[in-house]
């Protein structure tokens, strides 16, 4: 029988790898209080470092909790400290962290996913049920607070993107939306590309279609506030895709992993889509093997848990669901299930994005 007595300098490291796992899922926890508290915000619009007691008094909140959460955040290196002569600690936030923590409207903002945290991790509760059953759940089943942090997730990037520099890759695409055509959202979740798109292209037609009951009633209110006529929103559950060859553009961003029956929404994509129309399919960013997204993407880890959290969860929430998962739809795929479906041109897109792949796909 082999030895299996642990080196103890190797059971030290392993046991240090595990518990930075664990630190870093409890420092998300605290990430998603900062945002949910105001805590990002206030450091940012200081005009000069803080200490807690002056951020406490800036956001309401009690000092003795802020100074705990403000270590938690300074020994993450998420926020910065320093300590005058007489030992009073201040903290504060560099450019980038606010970006990324405290500006909605910069393209680099990331707290979406946090937003969303309690939910992603309330899932644990279902998992031990899915590994026996193979049933997974659908994105309603993570609330409404679910949508709400799907949409703070991607709309930064999409504002500053969409309409300057992703559609314009697409062959004909601008001059065809300033004209007048027919465009549908699939997967449109709370409809921010859909809202992006109608303002910016009054005389084109736009429908966004969804399955989430909580991501339309949010896309559904929006639309009310913006006032743009020429844009609408579908429940697909009750409804289906036109089979007539009638829109000229369809767009999917980050869905089509997540689907049930993904090869069988292309074929109902390529029914729809008319035969000189554009398909922008837009989805994570992966490779042909476990060995080559672990090489090449520092998250691997983080997106295989969390296609088992939220994104193959969705895609195996029905009977016979594919579950192709987060990381389940590299070119390759793409372009072999674009051609099944009937699509005869497939075309990487010059795109820079730090997660997603840009495809146009035509008839």
């Amino acid at each position: 029988m082999a030895d299996r007595t642990a080196d103890p300098d190797k059971l030290k490291f392993y046991s240090y790898t595990v518990f930075t796992q664990l630190s870093g899922a409890v420092t998300a926890g605290m990430i998603h209080l900062g945002d949910k508290l105001g805590l990002f915000s206030s450091l940012a619009d200081a005009d000069s470092p803080l200490t807690t007691t002056e951020l406490a008094t800036r956001t309401g909140l009690d000092e003795r909790w802020v100074r705990e959460w403000a270590y938690n955040q300074a020994a993450a290196k998420l926020i910065t400290t320093e300590s005058d002569d007489e030992g009073i600690e201040r903290f504060w936030v560099t450019p980038e962290a606010v970006a990324v923590l405290a500006r909605p409207d910069h393209p680099a903002y990331g707290m979406g996913m946090f937003h969303r945290f309690p939910q992603t991790m309330g899932a644990l509760e279902q998992m031990p049920s899915s590994f026996v059953s193979g049933l997974g759940h659908d994105y309603d089943s993570h609330g409404p607070e679910g949508a709400v942090g799907i949409e703070r997730s991607f709309e930064p990037w999409n504002k500053h993107n969409l309409i300057p520099t992703v559609l314009p890759a697409l062959d004909g695409v601008v001059e065809a939306l300033e004209s007048g055509i027919s465009v549908a959202d699939i997967g449109c979740g709370a409809g921010g590309a859909i809202l992006l798109m109608a303002d910016a292209f009054p005389k084109s037609i736009f429908v966004g279609y969804d399955i989430s009951g909580h991501a339309l009633e949010r896309a559904d209110n929006r639309l009310a506030k913006a006032r743009v006529p020429n844009a609408r929103f579908v429940d697909l559950r009750g409804s289906q895709l036109p089979n007539d060859h009638s829109i000229d553009l369809i767009t999917t961003f980050d869905c089509i992993h997540d689907m049930t029956d993904p090869q069988g929404m292309m074929c109902k994509i390529r029914e729809a889509i008319a035969p000189g129309g554009s398909w922008l399919l837009v989805d994570i960013k992966a490779r042909d093997s476990f060995a080559e997204n672990v090489e090449k993407n520092p998250m691997a880890a983080l997106l295989y848990g969390m296609s088992i959290l939220s994104c193959m969860s969705s895609a195996l929430s029905s009977p016979g669901g594919a579950g192709l998962g987060t990381l389940g739809l590299p070119e390759s795929r793409a372009r072999e299930m674009a051609e099944v479906a009937g699509f005869t041109r497939f075309r990487k897109l010059d795109v820079d994005h730090s997660v997603n792949a840009f495809y146009e796909i035509r008839p």
